[in-house]
């Protein structure tokens, strides 16, 4: 069973071309990467998705079900949740706050208890304001945030952008995890080498395509990786 699935996705601003005839698919319990230089194209697929960005050729499901041409909101409420780059928190809330924020598109009745195991700083800090968090907590924030929706697809735009080595593993360790409960990831990371290593598959973007597929065996092969990066 496929939870998302992408067939020959076209974006485009203007007269710019994005991405260009993208396919791939990320099932119930897998991570997905996507790697590639500035500019190829990643962060335009995932905002693709959501429906917020312009989608001009191609076919976006969930299970079964076009996404193509739907509000992000309604994208939101069918099971697809975004970890933007930037975080995105709302620094004047509590941390308890921001997480119930991500009730807004659950499906099932529940609270934000089931999150709390992924990252315990979040559960010690909960009656904090959130801007008083280092950008390291703000992230596992974000993501908590993003899977208090019980999301059947969870999207991530660079999560481990300017954190510190240990909070880097703290990250990635939470979206083994997190993929051990079923839930599809699609990882769009500049950690190319953590990131071939942890997905169970990785898709290399350089101008709007897809270059290359690599896999965990992969992950230790340097100059395989720095080829694929800038082919």
């Amino acid at each position: 069973m496929t939870a998302l699935a992408l067939d020959g996705l076209r974006v485009r601003y203007g007269a710019v071309d994005a991405v260009r005839g993208l396919s791939l698919e990320v099932r119930p319990g897998e991570i997905v990467g996507l790697i590639g230089p500035n500019g190829a194209g990643k962060s335009s697929t995932l905002n693709a998705v959501m429906g917020s960005a312009p989608v001009v050729g191609g076919e976006i499901r969930l299970g079964g079900a076009s996404l193509r041409g739907r509000r992000p909101e309604d994208v939101a409420r069918a099971g697809i949740a975004l970890v933007p780059e930037g975080r995105r928190i709302f620094a004047e809330l509590s941390v308890e706050e921001n997480l119930r924020l991500g009730l807004a598109a659950r499906r099932t009745p529940g609270g934000i208890e089931s999150v709390l195991d992924f990252f315990p700083v979040v559960a010690e800090f909960r009656h904090r304001p959130a801007g008083a968090l280092s950008g390291g907590q703000q992230q596992q924030l974000a993501i908590a945030r993003a899977l208090v929706a019980e999301p059947d697809v969870l999207l991530l735009d660079e999560p481990s952008l300017g954190l510190a080595p240990r909070l880097v593993d703290v990250v990635f360790d939470a979206l083994a995890a997190i993929r051990e409960r079923g839930v599809a990831v699609l990882l769009v990371e500049q950690r190319a080498q953590r990131t071939v290593a942890l997905a169970d598959r990785t898709h290399v973007l350089s101008n709007g395509e897809l270059r290359l597929t690599l896999g965990p065996e992969d992950a230790d092969d340097t100059e395989k990786l720095v080829a694929a990066y800038f082919a």
